[in-house]
């Protein structure tokens, strides 16, 4: 059986008790319905995993025994910032949740002029702690052990302006260029995926005004999220670390 692994917020120590998060402490006890004894593996965002034996457990808390870190490393060495303009229904926690398995590292969600969603300040707000959230979860699941940052929802406009000195990419489906004709010295990218619409032809002025590199990724034509998927693959097969 696979030791289940759990998100816990603040820094651990080598060894010693340690009182799980009221989130960590829910998901074993009311999901997972663990027992004394048995072994946990957390992981703080330091880079490491610690195992943890159970040693109190009830449904609002959990107290574990920390036995033994280990130092386990799953970051690509391609460093992907996904700027991702919000999609509609529950596609944009599917690509957020994909996006961090395929070894995203930040996730900046957008509003573009023909972005479909259209929420108030404060249901932004806790749409950003739904994907921060899934994020966690796609951590959990695929043996990160650092989190990616879902960074606050910003417009197209000012987000382009950020990091002149790294590789940008857009996906245009009136490209010339492609993933494979893309130069190898670089490490780090910004990949804008727009809208199920896609991009006004001012934004797309805009990207190039802002150093962004128009890029193919075949003849069809991809859903957004679908996009966003084949792309960070694609990147990660020629430059990061799938095979």
């Amino acid at each position: 059986m696979r030791i289940p692994r759990i998100f816990h917020p603040e820094k651990i120590q080598q060894q010693g008790i340690l009182a799980l998060s009221q989130e960590g402490a829910g998901h074993i006890g009311r999901v997972l319905r663990m027992q004394v004894s048995q072994i946990v593996c957390l992981f703080d965002n330091s880079g490491d995993e610690y195992l943890a034996a159970i040693t109190q457990i009830s449904k609002k808390s959990v107290i574990v025994n920390i036995t033994e870190r280990i130092e386990r490393n799953l970051e690509s060495p391609l460093d992907i910032h996904l700027g991702q303009v919000i999609s509609r229904g529950d596609k944009m926690e599917f690509t957020i949740q994909k996006s961090v398995e395929l070894g995203v590292n930040t996730i900046t969600p957008l509003i573009s002029e023909r972005c479909g969603v259209k929420l108030d300040p404060a249901r932004f707000a806790k749409k950003l702690g739904q994907w921060q959230k899934i994020s966690i979860g796609a951590c959990e699941q695929c043996g990160r052990n650092i989190v990616p940052l879902i960074r606050p929802i910003m417009s197209l406009e000012d987000w382009v302006k950020e990091d002149n000195n790294i590789l940008k990419l857009n996906l245009h489906p009136n490209a010339t260029s492609s993933i494979n004709t893309l130069p190898e010295n670089f490490s780090k990218v910004r990949l804008l995926i727009g809208p199920e619409g896609g991009l006004s032809a001012q934004e797309i002025e805009n990207t190039h005004d802002h150093q962004f590199k128009d890029i193919l990724l075949g003849p069809r034509v991809l859903r957004t999220e679908t996009a966003a998927l084949t792309a960070i693959t694609a990147l990660q097969v020629r430059f990061g670390d799938l095979g």
